[in-house]
Formats: structure tokens, C-alpha cells, sequence
């Protein structure tokens, strides 16, 4: 491939990508990727959502030159991460929430710097540069403290800083935000967003267990699940292709016990929830249909002998979307890693 077309070619891109491991116990193999096509366009942030042991690790790592596939094609800025791994790892960078990693006798502005000199950046870029992002993750105080003596939080953030600190063109962020308080992690998504924006062509592919973080920073998503794409699109689509209308939930008061038997209004079924014996009130939740009225739901209550108390409403979300497609939560396990 040419420099031109590698210039031009999608900042990932996978064809059948598959990866098969030895089962820990006994004969057999474990199917952690079952066949992967996925293209993420330069200028995205992309993220790659499923529940534990779908399959996401397996496939960063592939990605990022750390792990060969069993078979299939990937490449990563249109090189191909097994045949060009050097030249693909000079491009990338990643973000791995948790990870211990530093060295423990450099202080935090020492260890940036070492890792911007794996990467070759010139002195007079990585000093300003590294200096920027102590003040992003809010560590210039600790900018001369050394990695053991950081706190997990900050230890974070260093991480995080140091997946910048190269300047490269795609950037890998497995769960970035991962032990870090809401404050901090706000203000490194906000960060990504900026980044991104600051020059053409600079890529993100995300992974996170926290969907409102994928639903503000991704322009699309994968979803996927025992190794397989079981759906790939922009959240509000994803949004939209489970049942739409608004999730409703009331606070009633029974007039009598009988009224809890009540299980549907017409087309909107009813689910009954936890009592609220304080009050006296029962939550009664549901999801309104598109073409449904909340008044007339509320004027056959009345007629049935429910008070209402307090209404509160939203619109399907993507966690919805998400247990809806895979059928499970973040948390389940699968068979893939």
C-alpha cells in the first residue's frame, strides 16, 4: 500500500478478525473473536461496547500490536498490525484504566518524559507538551512527586496524560476513566473532545462500561457480544431501534388492595414496583407508547382508584438499547475475553 492510500485509508479497520485460545482446564478452545468487521473513519471517536468477556480486550490488543489473531485481517492507520506492527505502534497510543504502570523511582513529569522519548518527540516539543497535560489531569503539584508515592486516582491520571503524550494519531481508551472520581473524569472527557477536535484526522476508539460516557463522547458505537458485531451505529440511532416512547414511573396510592392487581391500560403494560411504606405508595412503572397520551393512562388510573403522588419520566436511554440488543448486562459473563 502506498503512502498516499495508507494516508487516506480508515484509521481501523478489521475483516473477519478472529482469535481462538486454549481452554485454561482440560481439551477444547475458548472463541474470544468469531469473526469481526468493523471500520472506524479517521476524525471518530468510535467506541466498542459490550459486556464482560465479549471480547473487547481481545481486540484492543490485537489492535495494538499485543496479541496476534488466530485469523482475519486488521490494520490500524492502513498498516497491517501483524506484518507492520513497528510501524504501527509509532502511530497509536493507549489508555488502560487500572493499570499499575510507571516507574516507581521517576517522579510524574520524569516518566512522561521517558515515554515521549520512546516515541522520539524532540525536547523542545515533549517539555511544553508534558507540562500541558500535568495541568489537564491536574497534577501539577505532583508534577515532581514520585509514581509510588501517587495515590490509584492519580496514578490514573498520570496514565492518562502519558497516552497524550506522543501525540499520536489513533488513540486506544480502555476504560480511561475507570477509579476516577466524577470531577476528574468529566474534565478528561471534555479533554478527549478537544483533542479530537484540535486537528483533523486524530482518532479515538473507546471502550467503557459507563454508557453515559460513550453516549457523550462516541459518534458511533459497536455493541458487541461472545465475539461478534451484533450491532454498530451513532447512539441516537442505537436509541431508536429499541421500542421508543418515554419510561414512565408514578408514585400511587392504593384506594384498595385490588387496584395492584391491575396489569395493563390498553396497550401499556404495568409493572408494579417497591412500596414506599412511609407514605403509603406503591411505584407503578411503564413505558408509553409513541402514539400514547400520559392523561388518559392517568385518567384510567383515577377511574381504577389510584391516586397519583408523583410522576417522573425519560426517554429510552442506551443502556436501554443495550440490554435490549445483547440481552444481558455490562457485568455478565460471556464466553469471549
Amino acid at each position: 500500500m502506498s503512502t498516499s492510500t495508507r494516508t487516506h485509508a480508515p484509521a481501523v479497520e478489521t475483516r473477519d478478525l478472529r482469535r481462538v485460545f486454549k481452554a485454561s482446564r482440560g481439551s477444547g478452545e475458548v472463541v474470544a473473536l468469531a469473526g469481526i468487521d468493523l471500520r472506524i473513519e479517521r476524525g471518530e471517536i468510535f467506541g466498542l461496547l459490550g459486556p464482560n468477556g465479549a471480547g473487547k480486550t481481545t481486540a484492543i490488543k490485537i489492535l495494538n500490536t499485543l496479541l496476534f489473531p488466530s485469523a482475519g485481517e486488521a490494520r490500524v492507520a492502513g498498516f497491517d498490525v501483524v506484518r507492520d506492527a513497528r510501524e504501527v505502534r509509532r502511530r497509536i497510543g493507549l489508555v488502560s484504566g487500572g493499570e499499575n504502570s510507571g516507574y516507581g523511582l521517576l517522579t510524574v513529569r520524569e516518566c512522561l518524559w521517558m515515554f515521549s522519548q520512546f516515541y522520539g518527540v524532540p525536547g523542545s516539543v515533549a517539555w511544553p507538551r508534558i507540562d500541558r497535560l500535568t495541568d489537564v489531569v491536574e497534577m501539577r503539584e505532583q508534577a515532581h512527586t514520585r509514581v509510588n508515592r501517587l495515590s490509584t486516582g492519580q496514578r490514573q491520571r498520570m496514565n492518562f496524560a502519558r497516552g497524550f503524550v506522543s501525540d499520536p494519531e489513533i488513540l486506544f481508551l480502555d476504560e480511561p476513566t475507570l477509579g476516577m472520581d466524577v470531577n476528574a473524569a468529566r474534565q478528561l472527557r471534555e479533554y478527549v473532545l478537544q483533542w479530537v477536535r484540535e486537528r483533523d484526522g486524530r482518532t479515538v476508539l473507546l471502550t467503557t462500561h459507563y454508557m453515559a460516557e460513550a453516549d457523550q463522547l462516541c459518534d458511533r458505537i459497536a455493541i458487541i457480544d461472545r465475539g461478534r458485531v451484533l450491532a454498530c451505529d451513532t447512539p441516537a440511532t442505537l436509541r431508536r431501534s429499541v421500542q421508543g416512547g418515554q419510561h414512565v414511573e408514578l408514585e400511587v396510592r392504593p384506594r384498595e388492595a385490588a387496584a395492584t392487581t391491575l396489569s395493563r391500560i390498553g396497550d401499556v403494560a404495568l409493572a408494579w414496583g417497591a412500596p414506599h411504606p412511609e407514605r403509603g405508595t406503591l411505584a407503578l412503572k411503564f413505558r408509553l407508547p409513541e402514539d400514547a397520551v400520559l392523561g388518559d393512562v392517568l385518567r384510567t388510573l383515577d377511574e381504577r382508584g389510584l391516586i397519583v403522588q408523583g410522576v417522573s419520566t425519560r426517554e429510552t436511554s442506551l443502556e436501554d438499547a443495550f440490554i435490549r440488543i445483547v440481552g444481558r448486562g455490562l457485568d455478565d459473563a460471556g464466553e469471549g475475553r
